[in-house]
C-alpha cells in the first residue's frame, strides 16, 4: 500500500504573533573592532567601553584584548579579556528623551515630546531627584533622558527644557 501524504495547509492560514518588533537585545562584533566609548556585554551586563588595548599576537596565539568599562545602569567597573577575532555582544542601546511633568514620591511622570503618552514607571535617582524637582517647581517641566538596554530603563539625565 503507498504511503499517503497529509493534506497541504495553505500559508494563507498560518499565523504568527510576535510581543514585539524582532530586535535582539545583542548583536555580536568582532573583539578589535569594539572602540572606546561604544558598549559591549561583560558577565551580562551592559558596560560602555572606557579603554581597549589590544596586545601584539605572540609567536603561536592571536591578538588579545583587554577592555575596561563601565556598567551603565549601576557605574561599576567591569573588566574583560578576548582574542580580536572572537565575536562578543553588543547590547542593543537606545536614549531616549522625555518631558518630565511631575515626580510621585521616588517615580518621574513623563510624556512623550508630541503628548501622546504618559508614564510613571521609572523611578527618578536620588542624586537626579533635587536637581529634577528645582527644575519642575522652576519651569513646570524638565527634559530626561532615559538609557535602555537588556530590556531595562533607567533615567540618566536631567536638564532644563528648551522648547
Amino acid at each position: 500500500k503507498p504511503l499517503q501524504t497529509p493534506p497541504r495547509i495553505p500559508m494563507a492560514d498560518e499565523e504568527f504573533e510576535s510581543a514585539d518588533a524582532g530586535a535582539s537585545l545583542t548583536y555580536p562584533m568582532e573583539a578589535g573592532q569594539l572602540r572606546k566609548g561604544g558598549f559591549v556585554l561583560i558577565k551580562e551586563f551592559p558596560c560602555k567601553i572606557v579603554d581597549i588595548s589590544v596586545s601584539k599576537t605572540g609567536k603561536h596565539g592571536h591578538a588579545k584584548c583587554a577592555i575596561t568599562a563601565l556598567d551603565i545602569f549601576s557605574g561599576k567597573k567591569m573588566e574583560t579579556n578576548s582574542p580580536s577575532t572572537h565575536n562578543m555582544d553588543v547590547p542593543n542601546v537606545n536614549r531616549t528623551s522625555w518631558v518630565l511633568i511631575g515626580i510621585e514620591g521616588e517615580f518621574a511622570t513623563l510624556m512623550s515630546d508630541d503628548g501622546g503618552v504618559t508614564r510613571e514607571d521609572l523611578k527618578l535617582p536620588a542624586d537626579l531627584k533635587s536637581v529634577a524637582e528645582n527644575l519642575v517647581e522652576e519651569d513646570g517641566d524638565a527634559r530626561v533622558e532615559v538609557l535602555s538596554a537588556m530590556g531595562k530603563e533607567v533615567i540618566v539625565e536631567v536638564k532644563k527644557n528648551n522648547p
